[in-house]
């Protein structure tokens, strides 16, 4: 069944690549947008028809919904498909392709109007009887209010911008000491971020677990859940690691959560794809947020679950009954992602882009790459770090790490610095294979302060040079001065 002739992807790199393959499969076909920079990006080639956008600012290309829906327009195509990041969790746009006579490929704006807000969304599931964490009911108007809520639920407290994302806007408060700087700083950030000041207070937990579901919904309003993933090692409140499923899930708590998860859904009329985020420590969870759109993460759901999240999104948008009832779903093996970006973890995360000078992607049994990167391909500075996501499956947790170490072992990027190294520490800590990490993770067992001792880059940059010569002598010169290099890094 082909649900529509010709489909628009408003984004960029793997995950655009990503959507466009569902389309092929399907038998749709795919129109790219590109900035100036991307002209020769891979999922440019990658579309049937592809149109300049607008310049390298996001603001003119990308975050352009005038001119994306223009091109639409222009070029034939009857449904949008956002992606994740950019326009895909902007009410305004879905709302702007309903009034344009285009299908977008997610929730309704109204739906996702509602879920935007976090205050919003907060009120209205602790209303429907979700577990949410105590904080503030609403805005916060002055620090004096500031200061009467955080003391009645205790501190530590953290401050939240009620439009953000990604962990932008948020500071956390150890003392009434810093509540005001930081509810201004907070509020600073949340404007010039999103445009909208309004923070609110939540009682902050110390280490807790990031547990998230996948929920699917068709407009006959079926909802199901496609189980958990565990999401807890992120570095500035953005997700590094990722794995399905949630290592500490037993049926009980699995029970509870999905039950609330599928709740959250059905009380915000929630159609398409979308994921229910919540907090849990000590025993207990607390709603957090919903996601209205297509998760980084998704492709760990599908490898343990074998469903396409990006197909049942076409299928939905078009109108299509989910095929399946959530007796039909289950767990399959265990899954990892790691998110490779373009980033120094030496250096604070420093984002790095460039040129990729030597690549050699991995690849074997269970192994997935979603990538739009290649040898020679230059990352433009303008966007998102991330340049590929490695997954890998295993019939159990212990098999999926050990897949794991060896793709990051094949894997080659060369040119620009990323969080290869990184990946490869965590993938042997000792309490990440027990399964045992919180939010906090990264920091507690010190793994970038650790991370020399991890020269998993530097030696894969020894072995690919020294192959890529001819000459003995060249290659032994080589590795001599990549072994000098190592001995001073290790001092």
């Amino acid at each position: 069944m082909r649900y529509f002739e010709k489909v628009l992807v408003a984004n960029r790199s793997e995950v655009a690549i990503r959507v466009m393959r569902a389309c092929r499969e399907l038998g749709i076909e795919t129109v790219a947008i590109y900035s100036e920079p991307d002209k020769n990006a891979l999922h440019v080639k990658y579309a049937d028809e592809a149109f300049l956008a607008g310049k390298a600012h996001p603001s003119a290309s990308y975050l352009n919904m005038e001119r994306i829906i223009d091109i639409a327009e222009k070029s034939g195509a009857e449904a949008i498909h956002p992606g994740y990041g950019f326009l895909s969790e902007n009410y305004r746009f879905a709302k702007a392709c309903e009034e344009s006579g285009i299908t977008f490929i997610g929730p309704a704006w109204e739906t996702m109007k509602a879920m935007g807000s976090k205050i919003g969304s907060k009120r209205m599931m602790r209303d429907a009887g979700v577990p949410v964490l105590p904080g503030s009911e609403g805005e916060v108007k002055s620090i004096e209010d500031a200061r009467k809520i955080a003391a009645g639920i205790g501190y530590p407290v953290i401050v939240k911008a009620s439009a953000g994302g990604g962990g932008i806007g948020m500071e956390i408060v150890e003392d009434e000491a810093g509540l005001e700087n930081a509810i201004e700083k907070g509020m600073r950030t949340a404007e010039s971020a999103f445009g909208d000041s309004t923070v609110f207070i939540e009682k902050y937990l110390k280490k807790p677990r990031h547990i998230e579901f996948q929920i699917l919904a068709d407009s006959d309003g079926h909802t199901v859940h496609l189980y958990d993933r565990e999401c807890s090692i992120q570095r500035r409140h953005q997700k590094l690691v990722e794995e399905a499923p949630c290592p500490i899930m037993t049926p009980e708590l699995r029970e509870r959560m999905s039950h609330s998860a599928v709740d959250v859904a059905k009380t915000a009329n929630y159609m398409n794809a979308g994921t229910v985020e919540f907090l849990y420590a000590d025993g207990d969870y607390y709603f957090m947020e919903m996601n209205t759109r297509l998760q980084v993460e998704h492709t760990i759901t599908e490898m343990v679950t074998g469903i396409d999240i990006a197909k049942q999104q076409i299928a939905i948008a078009a109108g299509e009954p989910l095929p399946f009832e959530q007796d039909d779903i289950s767990i399959r093996g265990h899954a990892i992602e790691c998110r490779i970006n373009a980033e120094d973890p030496l250096n604070n995360f420093a984002a790095d882009p460039g040129k990729i000078v030597r690549y050699r992607s991995p690849g074997g049994p269970g192994i997935r790459v979603d990538s739009g990167i290649h040898m020679g391909y230059t990352i433009p500075p303008h966007y998102d770090s991330m340049v590929s996501k490695l997954c890998a499956w295993g019939r159990d947790r212990e098999e999926t790490i050990s897949r794991m170490r060896r793709a990051i072992y094949e894997y080659v990027i060369i040119g620009i610095k990323t969080t290869l190294p990184l990946h490869h520490a965590i993938m042997h800590n000792r309490r990440f294979m027990a399964g045992d990490t919180h939010t906090h993770f990264l920091t507690e067992e010190h793994i970038v302060r650790n991370l020399m001792r991890y020269l998993r880059e530097e030696e894969i940059r020894m072995h690919t040079l020294a192959a890529s010569l001819r000459h003995g002598k060249e290659i032994a010169a080589v590795t001599t001065a990549v072994n000098v290099y190592l001995q001073k890094r290790n001092r």
